[in-house]
């Protein structure tokens, strides 16, 4: 064999060798990814395990028994021995053909609708109020705070001695002006009344806090320009303060609206749904169906507070379409 032929042989050997310990390297440097992946997900599934321990022990289960309730036929019996037959959509069919369901609903709109306008239009009047920075503006805006911080327990209570009909401090102030007594805790057309006005005045602050929190994210460079522009109070509130917080505007209605839809304390303190069903809201009726009566028909109460949790999903849905939108 020539001298070429050996070089050229060795060569051969060399570049295989290399090629070899090539291969073996890439292997090991996939095979070390294909760890470092794995020991990464593993790290993922430690971190997000205690989530999902929570979310199905205290919302999936207890949603889970929530639908079973409704499409069984429980008594006390059955609930304790576990032998409720299946009755499927029997009690939503009772449900939606009782006589208190379109009160109850009815009740609900308007409980929900009016106290949302009036504690968010006060409590972005009054977020821009204190934005201005006046003496005593944080103690003042501290007070306000009251109402959110009391337990309900409390305030349902004094707003009860507050509209007491006899020895109430709201009718001795209207008979100063000479507006006769109301029974606004009595009477079927003021009851209804009588609880807005205390869950208005409960919600008020919440709306103070997140609108305030939104006014101090805008740039005070922004009115500045619009000052410079000629623009007037109104118009700075409408076309700049107004627009800027519709992110926060949207997310506060929303929690306002699923807090205010299953209100129920308040109601049942100062009412307890009635005279009658003129203050009875889902959520009150489905306490009376469950607990408050002497024969707890658990399915039925299960079954309207089914129908709670899908308007308050339906609007979830529409408030997350609507941002998706807005984002786009």
């Amino acid at each position: 064999m020539s001298k070429v032929d050996t070089n050229a042989t060795a060569s051969r050997t060399l570049s295989a060798a290399r090629n070899r310990v090539g291969a073996v390297d890439a292997a090991s440097t996939r095979g070390n990814r294909s760890r470092a992946r794995r020991q990464a997900q593993w790290v993922a599934w430690g971190f997000i395990a205690p989530l999902v321990v929570y979310l199905v022990l205290f919302y999936a289960f207890p949603l889970y028994k929530n639908i079973d309730l409704s499409v069984r036929h429980y008594t006390v019996r059955s609930f304790i021995d576990g032998t409720a037959p299946f009755v499927g959509f029997q009690n939503f069919t009772e449900i939606f053909t009782s006589s208190t369901f379109w009160p109850a609903m009815v009740n609900t709109g308007i409980f929900v609708f009016v106290s949302i306008a009036f504690q968010f239009a006060i409590g972005l009047a009054l977020a821009v109020f204190f934005f201005k920075h006046f003496r005593l503006s944080g103690l003042l805006r501290a007070l306000f705070l009251v109402p959110w911080l009391l337990p309900l327990l409390v305030s349902a209570s004094t707003w009860s001695w507050m509209l007491n009909s006899d020895s109430g401090i709201v009718n001795a102030f209207l008979e100063a002006f000479g507006i006769g007594q109301i029974n606004w805790l009595t009477s079927p057309h003021w009851s209804l009344v009588a609880v807005l006005i205390a869950n208005i005045w409960i919600g008020i602050p919440f709306n103070l806090v997140i609108m305030y929190s939104g006014l101090q994210s805008i740039s005070a460079d922004v009115y500045e320009a619009a000052s410079i522009d000629g623009a007037n109070g109104f118009q700075r509130f409408w076309r700049i303060t107004f627009p800027l917080l519709r992110p926060v505007t949207a997310i506060t209605l929303l929690l306002g609206f699923v807090y205010t839809l299953k209100v129920f304390d308040i109601i049942w303190i100062m009412t307890r749904g009635g005279p009658a069903t003129s203050s009875t809201t889902l959520a009150i009726w489905s306490y009376q169906l469950g607990v408050g009566s002497l024969l707890p028909d658990f399915s039925s109460a299960a079954t309207v507070g089914n129908v709670l949790i899908v308007i308050a999903l339906i609007f979830g849905l529409a408030y997350a379409r609507v941002q998706r939108r807005l984002a786009a």
